[in-house]
């Protein structure tokens, strides 16, 4: 199928072009048509599947079938980078046709969102606390919302949200398009969506399924270790890009400045740092400024960086979907990449259940008594048969980032061209 199967109007199909792409991902291919037609959908895909694209493109689409000078659209994200990331993307699609968009979140200062919500907007991307914020100051209206949109709406839920959702949901009018889009299915989320959902479609693309062209290894150390671990790792590997996950933010932080001392570009991303700290350091991961990103799960949303060679589990996730959603950060685009994890003997249960999700044991990866020690592959073991070919394309990686020039435009043309195509899906072609 092709995009202009979709039945989308000349405009979106000329931007869609010039981002060089010209054939829909499963997730927009399903889901497209049915919020065209004003169904509620349930949306559940793997990061890096085109979610985004596969709301913006119909939403935009219906909006430019008449003008208005107050938000017709409400998406609402988790954090501010996936708030940033939609409204870049929204902005390319909504160019030269008149619309207006938003992104509202904490951090920076109010008074320019309240400036430009006054001028009239027709889209707003927010985070659940400041959006609370202007409503409680009367500075902006969602009375003739026509569609809600709630993206990552599992971490949505699990850090605590959904109270200031369902405040949120009070102020909107009753008759409304929903769209829920989320990566993993919980518990919590089921109940929410059927509050929040009439009569909805639900598109299901094999969220759960892990991606195929990773492999999984698995390092036993005591909790006291895991730093150690980390930079012989760090030391002895060719790591090009990493992605480094902790359960908090105070972690994050600190070993992100262990890392530094130790002599390796590596930055932190959590929510104690200010919304310009954090564009910072988003910022320079994808630029190659750093080459370790420690972040925690929250934060990581709305990081769509390619090239990513490796993903280290310093400290295990709490569940299955958490896991496959970390590790589906490397592996994309038909690369291949390694995801490592870090277990203590407190963590069987939650390995046990990723080996049963992921159909395939964990390679168990010997001790390491010294800097410097390589661990050695058993002839027996279920290694990916494509684990070494990462190890090329971190060099590879590392040689191109040595060769960038200074930044300017050839690399914001590269890094929108990054976001570009995490939004529509790895399984695009360019052309």
């Amino acid at each position: 199928m092709s995009f202009n199967q979709l039945q989308l109007n000349t405009h979106l199909l000329q931007a869609i072009q010039r981002c060089g792409f010209s054939a829909p991902t499963p997730i927009q291919e399903q889901a497209i048509p049915k919020v065209l037609a004003g169904h509620d959908l349930f949306g559940l895909a793997q990061t890096g599947t085109g979610k985004t694209a596969a709301f913006v493109l119909p939403v935009v689409h219906r909006l430019m079938t008449a003008a208005a000078s107050t938000p017709r659209t409400l998406i609402l994200a988790p954090t501010r980078e996936l708030a940033e990331q939609i409204h870049a993307f929204t902005q390319t699609m909504v160019r030269n046709t008149g619309l207006t968009t938003i992104a509202v979140y904490g951090g920076v200062g109010k008074s320019g969102q309240v400036a430009k919500i006054r001028q009239g907007v027709d889209i707003v991307v927010a985070c659940p606390g400041r959006l609370l914020d202007l409503l409680n100051d009367r500075a902006v209206d969602l009375s003739r919302v026509e569609v809600l949109i709630l993206d990552e709406a599992d971490h949505m839920f699990d850090q605590g949200f959904l109270p200031d959702i369902r405040r949120i949901l009070k102020k909107l009018p009753i008759q409304r398009q929903n769209l829920v889009f989320s990566a993993t299915m919980p518990e919590a989320i089921r109940q929410l969506a059927a509050d929040v959902l009439v009569d909805p479609v639900t598109v299901q693309i094999n969220h759960t399924r892990p991606v195929q062209s990773i492999a999984h290894r698995l390092f036993t150390v005591e909790q006291s270790e895991k730093t150690r671990l980390l930079l012989q790792l760090l030391q002895s590997e060719s790591m090009a890009t990493t992605l480094v996950f902790t359960r908090t933010k105070h972690k994050a932080k600190n070993l992100a400045l262990q890392l530094s001392k130790s002599g390796y570009k590596a930055t932190s991303l959590q929510g104690n740092l200010s919304q310009n700290k954090r564009q910072q350091a988003l910022d320079g991961f994808k630029s190659g400024a750093y080459t370790v990103l420690v972040a925690t799960d929250i934060a990581a949303r709305g990081i769509d960086v390619t090239g990513i060679s490796h993903v280290i589990n310093y400290d295990m996730p709490d569940t299955v979907e958490t896991y496959i959603h970390r590790t589906g950060r490397t592996g994309r685009a038909a690369s291949v990449g390694e995801a490592l994890s870090f277990a203590t003997s407190e963590d069987g249960r939650m390995i046990r259940s990723i080996e049963h999700s992921l159909a395939q044991r964990l390679r168990k990866e010997p001790d390491r008594e010294s800097v410097g020690q390589k661990s050695t592959t058993n002839p027996g073991s279920c290694r990916h048969p494509q684990a070494e070919i990462p190890r090329q394309s971190a060099r590879n990686a590392k040689n191109q980032t040595k060769n960038r020039g200074p930044s300017g435009t050839s690399r914001s043309r590269q890094d929108k061209r990054s976001v570009d195509s995490n939004i529509f899906g790895l399984a695009n072609q360019s052309k």
